[in-house]
């Protein structure tokens, strides 16, 4: 028989202990809240939303709470195995992209553990990652990628240059790394058809390659592509 899947009222009482530990006084159903709570000598209350599991509907009211207060945290059952632990690491970057603080109940014992508390979000951008994408869209020739497409089978600027290259041995046969570069104009031509990514390409000689038969079965499928 499936377990009975939790109410939000079963969080009510371990998250209103947790704050009374805290010092604060605590009631249910205030206003629009489900929980709010404040101290002595604080004007700013703590307001906590209460649901069985995260959601987008979990987060459209934290956000409205945020109006009402800079305190304000989202409290759901805490849960097991991977797919959960996926879900939390994930939920609690966007809380702290929102500015929200996160607490899980364990329900079987009412532990309560506080994952974090809210805080303004300082965005810091990865210069390395913004530097990858902006050197992979100034190398991407033309838009030949259909937006929000699955990505297996995008063409990337990479692939690009392997074409480039394939095409090329495809129409003169063996070469040398550095002719096959100065005649496509790809500065890694060397390092592609050495890495073989796609399995086009063979070392025949020292510094010299040539289209594997896979290769060659491309080079044909590129030709008759072009042909129309």
């Amino acid at each position: 028989m499936p377990a009975a899947k939790p109410r939000e009222t079963e969080l009510y009482a371990p998250v209103k202990a947790l704050l009374e530990d805290q010092g604060y006084t605590v009631k249910g159903e205030v206003g629009a809240a489900d929980i709010v709570a404040m101290k002595n000598g604080l004007d700013e209350p703590v307001i906590v939303e209460l649901k069985t599991g995260f959601s987008l509907s979990l987060f459209h009211q934290a956000i409205e709470r945020l109006k009402l207060s800079d305190t304000v945290y989202v409290a759901v059952p805490r849960g097991s195995g991977m797919a959960y632990l996926r879900a939390l690491k994930a939920n609690t970057t966007l809380c702290r992209r929102l500015g929200i603080g996160l607490i899980t109940v364990r329900l079987k014992d009412g532990h309560t553990q506080i994952h974090l508390d809210p805080a303004p979000y300082a965005p810091r951008q990865s210069k390395p990652r913004k530097a990858r994408l902006l050197k992979e869209f100034a190398k991407l020739e033309g838009d030949p990628n259909l937006g929000g497409s699955i990505r297996r089978g995008l063409v990337t600027a990479y692939r690009q240059d392997a074409l480039k290259c394939l095409a090329h041995l495809g129409e003169h046969g063996p070469l040398k790394a550095a002719l096959v570069a100065k005649a496509t104009g790809v500065a890694n031509a060397r390092a592609i058809m050495a890495d073989n990514h796609y399995g086009w390409f063979e070392r025949v000689e020292k510094g010299i390659y040539a289209l594997s038969p896979n290769g060659r079965a491309a080079a044909a499928d590129l030709r008759q592509a072009a042909s129309g």
